[in-house]
């Protein structure tokens, strides 16, 4: 049964969540590779530390316990949250302690630390979320986590830049861990309401796993919608797992790339998500899904045709506008489908799994980027980055149909 919080309310939380996710993870993703290109690592070691993420590929282990046990004083959800957030922010606080520049080993210590707390935090919002949206809310309510994510990534990845470029390591790292403190003020002053528990017969904790884990190998139809997940955003993460050491490589400095991705970045990836969320519905699933897809397969290829082409400042600050703007479509539309697949009871660990899946796809494919882009050089690298998000445009139209009543539970099928 859904709660009586108003919309703004509830979207209100959900962006401060997903943001506080966004900001660790976009100073991984976007301004780490930077930094480490500067300081002269290769691509394929640059690609390799994607491999830190490995936390988010494996979160689904953990995510059934999470539903089935939680605090009743802090919340079902908000018990996990709070201290993980905090946490997050001690180690990032932390690593700012020492003067002088950080170590590589201990920066990738802690990014492996804090990908660890943050996707076991993803884990609970994702519950609270499904916990908390009506129906009628899940397109905005996508369109919002992808925004909120996005902003967090930016202000962690882009704004971090800058920061560094001025400041250096120290005020860099503080900066970070304020801001998490900062959004984690939300969820500390909200009362969590009665959400959905597990079942009241006795099922002892190893088939609780089971059940959640083995759940998706019966599910009717599971193979494609996972291929699916597989597919639709690695076209991307192959081509993005590159962009930042493209854009070193082609002459532009620290602040140039800093305030591309987060102005740019920013304004458009927001507007992509809100969009995106709000005519999931309009449109519908599929369409929604063909749509948003194809549009993010133009906007990898103009990456392509900028490395075979002239690279000026004000071309590819407008590629890389487009290219947040289709990728916030996408995945709002994608993560609508995933977050209607789950059951109450065990709304975390569903959404977990497919998450899960995404970022095992995601992350393979940034891990690899390196190796591709070294072997083909940057414009058949994109070009075939964007060639697999075209195939996941033809998957969908081959295989996948709007979620319907399947017979045990009510639970919706994927086909």
């Amino acid at each position: 049964m859904k709660t009586a919080l108003k919309t703004s309310t509830k979207l209100g939380l959900l962006t401060s969540l997903y943001l506080s996710q966004g900001l660790p993870f976009g100073f991984f993703t976007q301004a780490l590779p930077v930094l480490l290109r500067k300081q002269g690592l290769s691509l394929p070691a640059i690609g390799l530390t994607n491999l830190l993420a490995l936390p988010w590929a494996l979160k689904f282990l953990w995510a059934p316990l999470m539903d089935r046990y939680g605090s009743e004083k802090l919340g079902r959800r908000r018990g996990y949250i709070l201290p993980l957030q905090f946490l997050s922010a001690a180690l990032l606080l932390g690593l700012a302690l020492p003067e002088g520049t950080v170590s590589v080993t201990g920066l990738l210590v802690t990014v492996l630390l804090v990908n660890l707390l943050a996707a076991t935090q993803d884990v609970a919002t994702d519950g609270l979320a499904v916990d908390l949206l009506e129906p009628r809310e899940l397109g905005w309510g996508n369109g919002i986590q992808v925004a909120g994510y996005r902003v967090g990534m930016i202000l962690g990845g882009g704004l971090m830049l800058i920061i560094f470029d001025e400041l250096g390591w120290r005020p860099t790292l503080v900066s970070l861990g304020v801001l998490l403190l900062v959004a984690t003020v939300p969820i500390a002053r909200f009362h969590e309401p009665a959400s959905p528990t597990p079942r009241s017969e006795p099922v002892s904790t190893w088939r609780w796993l089971r059940e959640a884990l083995l759940y998706w190998v019966r599910r009717p139809g599971a193979g494609t919608w996972f291929t699916l997940l597989i597919l639709f955003k690695a076209g991307e993460n192959l081509a993005t797992g590159m962009l930042r050491t493209f854009l070193v490589d082609v002459g532009l400095g620290l602040s140039q790339v800093g305030w591309m991705l987060g102005f740019v970045g920013f304004t458009t990836g927001l507007l992509g998500a809100l969009v995106g969320g709000a005519l999931v519905n309009r449109l519908g699933q599929r369409r929604a899904l063909l749509v948003f897809g194809t549009l993010q397969a133009g906007a990898v290829l103009l990456y392509a045709m900028a490395a075979r082409g002239a690279s000026s400042l004000p071309l590819l600050t407008l590629i890389c506008g487009v290219e947040h703007l289709t990728s916030g479509m996408a995945t709002a539309a994608l993560f609508t489908v995933m977050m209607e697949l789950c059951r109450p009871e065990h709304a975390a660990s569903d959404y977990t799994v497919q998450a899960s899946l995404v970022v095992m796809a995601t992350g393979t494919a940034a891990a690899v980027s390196g190796f591709s882009a070294q072997a083909l050089g940057y414009a058949w690298h994109f070009t075939l980055a964007a060639a697999l998000c075209a195939a996941a445009v033809a998957w969908v139209a081959l295989t996948f149909h709007p979620p319907r009543t399947l017979v045990s539970g009510g639970q919706p099928e994927v086909s």
